[in-house]
C-alpha cells in the first residue's frame, strides 16, 4: 500500500511507533541522557578531590614511596616562622623574614655595643646604691626600629621619659615598664623582700610613684653619659616625663632609631627599662661608632704622614726674581737681534716678584752681596702661595 492510500490515522500510528522505537533504542546508547549525567557528576566529584589534595598539601611532606606524614601545629609554625613566645624577635626565618624583610635593616655600630656593655656595668653599681638592694642589669639586645612602630608596640600603662643629648642637638626616649615602676616604688619606699610588688590596673601614676621614677631616670641618663664619656662629651638632660606615648613624638614615624632593652633584676622583682636613640641623633658620631676598638684611626697614617711632611720640607724648588714684566708685539719680538736694547719701566728702588713657576711667593729689593747679586725678601710668604705649592707638590 503506498503513502497516498493511506489514511491519515495509519500514518500517525507509524510515526508513534517510530519515535517509541527511537526512544527505547536511546537508552542503549553511550551518549544518553542518564549515562552523560552520570558521567558529570564523577567530572565534579574529581575536581573536588583535587582541590582538597592541594588545600592540604601544604601540610603534608612525603616520607618515601607510597607514605606521606601530615606535619603538627608545631612543625607548621617552625615552617612559617611564627611562634607564641613574642620574646624571641632575633628568630627571623620562614616567612616571619619575608615579612620582616621590609623592616629597616641598618649597618651593624660596633662600637655602640661597647657603649652599652659599659652602662650596664655602670648601671649595675648605680641602682645597687640607689636601691640599697641586689640589683642584677642585664642587655637583652640592640635592635634597629622604625620609630613609629616602636610607639605601637610600647605596652600601657609605662612612662615614657623625653631626654636631649646637648653636645648631639637632638632627643632619645626612655621608657620604664609598669613591672619596673612599681618594683622601683615598692623598694624605695620600704617594701618587704620575698614580696610582689602591688599593681593597681586602670589608673595613673601618682605624683610620688613619678618623682621616684624621675630620679631612676635621672641615674640611668648619668651613667649613658659615662659610657660615652671615652668616644664623645655628651649630657643627656631630662626634657620631661609622659605616659602617652601620642606626647613622646621626637622623630617621624618612618625614621630609623636603635632600641636597647635592659633588664633590671632586683631578686624576685624587677623590669624592663628601654633606650631609643633615633639614627639622627647618633649620626654625628657615626664615624666614632664604627670603629672596632677604641681610638681606631680612619684612613690615617702617622708613619706616612711624619715621612711625607720630611720628605716636603727637604724638596728643592726653582724660584725667580722677576724685576719687570712688559709687553710687545710678536713682529718687534721675533725682529730682535743682538744688541738690542730693552728699557724697562723699573727703577733701582723698585721691588721685584718672587716666583715659583706661576705662582706668586712674595716681593724683594735687588741688591749686591759681595760679588754677587742678591734678593732681599720684604714679605713673609703668602697664605695662598703656601697651600698652592703643598697642594702641587
Amino acid at each position: 500500500m503506498s503513502d497516498a492510500d493511506k489514511t491519515d490515522e495509519e500514518l500517525a500510528a507509524e510515526w508513534a511507533a517510530e519515535l517509541e522505537a527511537d526512544t527505547a533504542g536511546g537508552d542503549d546508547d553511550d551518549f544518553g541522557g542518564d549515562d552523560f549525567a552520570a558521567e558529570w557528576e564523577a567530572s565534579l566529584a574529581n575536581e573536588e578531590e583535587e582541590s582538597r589534595t592541594n588545600i592540604t598539601s601544604a601540610a603534608v611532606i612525603g616520607n618515601g614511596p607510597g607514605t606521606e606524614r601530615i606535619l603538627n601545629q608545631d612543625e607548621i609554625d617552625s615552617l612559617l616562622g611564627f611562634s607564641l613566645d613574642d620574646d624571641d624577635e632575633d628568630d627571623q626565618s620562614g616567612i616571619r623574614a619575608i615579612i620582616n624583610s621590609a623592616m629597616v635593616s641598618y649597618e651593624r655600630l660596633p662600637m655602640l655595643e661597647v657603649v652599652f656593655d659599659r652602662l650596664v656595668r655602670l648601671l649595675t653599681t648605680s641602682l645597687r646604691n640607689f636601691t640599697s638592694d641586689n640589683v642584677e642589669v642585664s642587655l637583652d639586645a640592640i635592635t634597629s626600629i622604625r620609630f613609629g612602630d616602636y610607639l605601637n608596640s610600647i605596652p600601657l600603662p609605662a612612662i615614657l621619659a623625653v631626654f636631649r643629648a646637648q653636645q648631639l642637638d637632638n632627643f632619645g626616649l626612655l621608657t620604664v615598664d609598669s613591672n619596673l615602676i612599681y618594683s622601683i616604688v615598692d623598694v624605695l619606699l620600704g617594701g618587704r623582700r620575698g614580696t610582689v610588688a602591688m599593681r593597681i590596673e586602670g589608673r595613673p601614676y601618682t605624683t610620688i610613684e613619678r618623682s621616684l621614677v624621675t630620679r631612676l631616670v635621672e641615674v640611668i641618663l648619668t651613667d649613658a653619659k659615662q659610657a660615652f664619656a671615652p668616644l664623645t662629651d655628651v649630657d643627656f638632660e631630662l626634657d620631661r616625663i609622659e605616659t602617652n606615648p601620642r606626647f613622646a613624638a621626637i622623630a617621624r614615624p618612618a625614621n630609623a632609631a636603635i632600641l636597647v632593652k635592659l633588664r633590671i633584676d632586683m631578686e624576685d622583682r624587677g623590669g624592663r627599662a628601654e633606650l631609643l636613640l633615633p639614627y639622627a641623633t647618633l649620626e654625628p658620631i657615626r664615624k666614632m661608632l664604627l670603629q672596632n676598638f677604641m681610638g681606631e684611626k680612619f684612613g690615617r697614617d702617622n708613619i706616612w704622614e711624619g715621612h711625607l711632611a720630611s720628605e716636603l720640607w727637604a724638596a728643592k724648588l726653582d724660584i725667580q726674581a722677576v724685576l719687570d714684566e712688559m709687553r710687545l708685539p710678536l713682529k718687534q719680538l721675533l725682529e730682535l737681534e743682538v744688541g738690542d736694547t730693552l728699557f724697562l719701566n723699573a727703577t733701582p728702588n723698585s721691588k721685584v716678584q718672587i716666583r715659583c713657576g706661576d705662582i706668586s711667593l712674595t716681593d724683594g729689593r735687588v741688591g749686591r752681596l759681595g760679588q754677587k747679586v742678591a734678593v732681599r725678601i720684604e714679605n713673609p710668604i703668602s697664605d695662598r702661595a703656601r697651600s698652592t705649592l703643598l697642594e702641587e707638590h
